[in-house]
């Protein structure tokens, strides 16, 4: 991995665990701050692009609620909002993983299927990375 994060410490993780840290950061974030986290999370790395798909979040009562209204996109509005809240701490979890400095954020929400993405463009490409898949097992 090339370069370090901005508190000068060198940045020590590669491949499958760097994959494993993305992934587990963003989810510890959303389960600290929504108050749940998805049941499946994976993150792909092509070349300066990081993609953390999350599956399965699930619907908090209130969100349940607005969408047997049949307003679910009162639903995708709120998720987004809670997005944009969130970039600047997204932004922070990796560039201090990556060493990388995040150039643009952008975060998308599906609720039918369940999916959101959140994907950071970094300042350089991650080279040798894929992806990895951890699933929550109940």
């Amino acid at each position: 991995m090339e370069g370090s994060p901005a508190d000068g410490k060198p940045v020590t993780l590669r491949g499958g665990p760097l994959l494993a840290a993305i992934t587990n950061v963003i989810v510890a974030l959303l389960r600290e701050h929504y108050g749940r986290g998805p049941t499946k999370a994976k993150t792909y790395v092509l070349d300066d692009i990081i993609v953390v798909v999350m599956r399965g979040s699930g619907f908090i009562p209130l969100e349940q609620t607005i969408m047997d209204s049949g307003e679910p996109e009162l639903v995708i509005a709120m998720r987004e909002d809670f997005q944009r809240v969130m970039a600047g701490r997204f932004r922070r979890a990796i560039e201090e993983l990556t060493g990388c400095t995040v150039v643009a954020f952008v975060s998308r929400v599906q609720v039918e299927p369940d999916i959101t993405m959140e994907i950071f463009f970094v300042d350089r490409p991650l080279r040798g990375l894929g992806t990895l898949e951890i699933i929550e097992r109940e």
